[in-house]
Parts: structure tokens; sequence; C-alpha cells
């Protein structure tokens, strides 16, 4: 089984590294030159869309949004125009379910087979090779692609027609962002309260409060370390997903929509390349206080 893998970014490239300690026959492309440098010298094979299109028996593709998605397949040196018939793509980015429906419809016309399966667990899952898939297609795809993901992954999941894969890492963003602004707000009330939020978080970590965000995220914020393991643009850009996807349905979301406003000021504020976690600082300039170990500083 040959695999093309494009995007070598914070998930792509330990994805890869994951695919190549499993034995696949990888060929990888990124617009930076370091990844496919690194790459190549754990044995991936360097190949430009087009090429890696005629090559592969399956096609990975997790890249920044639906457009670049689009035009890595379809534009003048995209992939598919040299994908053979019977061939799949499977594309890991976060997109909008209308850019996965638009892939899958172009790509059936050539008897490609197209799987949206955005993925969750961040960076350290995908080092780990335990990722979590959400996957919108059809069942015999979904099979032939299925080892593949797993060697990126602990848990895949066909939740339905093409979109549906889309529109469930939707759901699980609004999930996970509306729960890390819920921590931060929360640690912000503890901390100017005079509360060690430390402490806070052992007493509520066992109980209806906790959660795997919370385990996450809580000792980040604690230590100030905002390095991104899940970039707050990259989630300013799936919450403007799902208001937009919204929107066009008719589905109310007034949670979403004030957190999209709040990460409007974060990007105002030139943090766009903090860890999501850094949602704290919209609660922590409200509140002129910051969250530390020990308490309010």
């Amino acid at each position: 089984m040959k695999v093309g893998l494009i995007g070598l970014g914070i998930m792509g490239k330990p994805m890869a590294k994951n695919l190549l300690a499993k034995g696949t026959e990888l060929y990888v492309y990124d617009i930076a030159e370091n990844p496919i440098l690194e790459l190549e010298e754990l044995g991936a094979k360097r190949a430009l869309p087009a090429d890696m299109g005629e090559a592969v028996d399956i096609l990975l593709t997790i890249l920044p949004n639906g457009e670049v998605v689009k035009q890595s397949l379809f534009g003048s040196e995209g992939a598919a125009q040299r994908l053979r018939s019977g061939s799949i793509v499977v594309d890991m980015s976060s997109v909008t379910p209308t850019d996965s429906r638009y892939c899958w419809e172009r790509l059936q016309e050539g008897g490609v087979d197209f799987l949206d399966a955005p993925v969750s667990g961040g960076e350290p899952k995908a080092i780990a090779g335990t990722l979590a898939f959400m996957v919108g297609g059809d069942e015999e795809a979904f099979q032939r692609a299925l080892p593949t993901l797993m060697q990126m992954g602990a848990n895949a999941v066909l939740v339905g027609p093409s979109g549906s894969g889309s529109v469930t890492k939707l759901a699980n963003q609004i999930i996970v962002n509306l729960n890390i602004a819920a921590l931060g707000e929360a640690l912000v009330f503890a901390a100017k309260a005079g509360v060690d939020p430390e402490k806070v978080f052992a007493a509520i970590g066992g109980g209806l409060a906790g959660s795997a965000v919370m385990e996450a995220k809580a000792p980040m914020i604690m230590e100030r370390n905002f390095k991104p393991g899940g970039k707050i643009s990259v989630n300013h850009k799936d919450i403007k997903n799902v208001v937009d996807t919204a929107h066009a349905l008719d589905i109310p979301i007034p949670m979403s929509a004030q957190l999209f406003e709040i990460m409007q000021g974060l990007k105002v504020q030139g943090l766009m390349d903090e860890d999501h976690g850094a949602i704290v600082k919209h609660f922590e300039a409200l509140a002129a206080t910051e969250v530390h170990k020990g308490g309010r500083q």
C-alpha cells in the first residue's frame, strides 16, 4: 500500500512519522522544506501533489482550511489531475461540511473515493499515534482506509455519509473550546477571589466538572505555558466554520458566536499563534489578574 501525505505541520509531521514507523511506503509534500528533509531521513519520498496522485493508493491531506485542500486536489498542479480510479483521498483537515461534500462529488466523477476524516487529540496524540478519527463517507472506502488510519490513531468511527465527519469535528470543537473558555473563566474567578487555582483544580478535577480538557489545559494555564498544541488561529477558524455552517442551516449557536468574538479579541492582541489554552487571557484582561500556581500575581 502506497500512501501520500500533503501537509506536514504540527499534526501532519508526527502522523507521517507514525506511518513510517509502521512500515508504510510514504510520499510527502509541504510548502515548507524542513519537514520534508526530516521525513526523507526517515525513509519518506518527496513528491509534488500531481505526481503523488499518480503514485499512491491512499492520499491523505491535513491542511489549514478548505480552500487549501481544494487547491491541493483540484488546482492546476493538484493531485486529482492524476489520481487513479479506485484510489482514496482521506482529508483529515478541519473544514466545513460543504467543503467535504464538494471534494466527494468532484472526485466521484473520476472514480476516486473521498472520506472526510478530521482528527481529535492534538499534537500529543498525533505524536503518540492515538488520535481519534471521525469519518464521513462510504462504508467500503472507510474499510479500505481503516488500516492506514489505525497506524496513526487509536479509534476511527464512520459517523455517516460525506460531510458527516466534518460536522462531527465542528461539534467536537464547540465542546473543546467552550470547555477551555469555561475553565479559563473559572480559574480567573478563583484567582481573583484569592484562592489558589492549583488547589481548586485538585479539588474539583475528580468531580463532575473534571474533563480531559481540564486535565490537559489547567496545568498549562497555571504554568503560563502557551506553546501551541492547538493554535488559537486554527480553533478560531474552526469556530468560524461552526458559525457559518450553523447560520446556513438556521441553527442558533449563541455560545459559539460569543466564543468567536472572544477569539477575535485575542486576534487583535496578537495571540493567534499561542495554544488555545490562552483563551484564559481574555478573562484575565477583564479581571486585571493572571492565573498562577499559588494564587493571583
